[in-house]
């Protein structure tokens, strides 16, 4: 048995052998002009391509620099501005709180003044 499967293997490979070749003969091959032209095409296109994607890279990082320097200027400005609003509105929060406790103080003098009134005035209503 071992040896019959052995000789339709071999003839499998006879028969791809003989049809690969019978294929190759039915291809038509490019003639050395044709080769010639299509060769250059290609690289033609190639360099088209290359040349192509160059630009584009160079316009793209350009955009991208250029757009990376604005956005860090607004950035740097806002941030700027912000710390100096931030400045303003500390101080001004610290004159409120001191007017705050201008008035507070005053209207403590202001409350002791009237105590100190109405007990009199208690006292001199008691008295009489």
């Amino acid at each position: 048995m071992a040896k019959q499967e052995k000789e339709k293997e071999n003839k499998k490979q006879k028969h791809f052998w003989k049809d690969f070749k019978a294929e190759l003969k039915k291809v038509i091959w490019p003639t050395k002009k044709q080769l010639t032209n299509n060769t250059l095409v290609v690289i033609a296109m190639v360099l088209v391509t290359t040349v192509i994607v160059l630009i584009l890279d160079l316009a793209f990082e350009a955009l991208n620099t250029y757009g990376i320097n604005k956005v860090k200027h607004k950035v740097q400005d806002s941030i700027s501005a912000n710390v100096d609003e931030n400045e303003e509105n500390s101080e001004e929060n610290k004159e409120e709180e001191n007017n705050n406790e201008e008035s507070n103080q005053e209207s403590d003098s202001n409350n002791d003044e009237n105590k100190q009134e109405s007990e009199e005035n208690n006292q001199t209503s008691e008295q009489q």
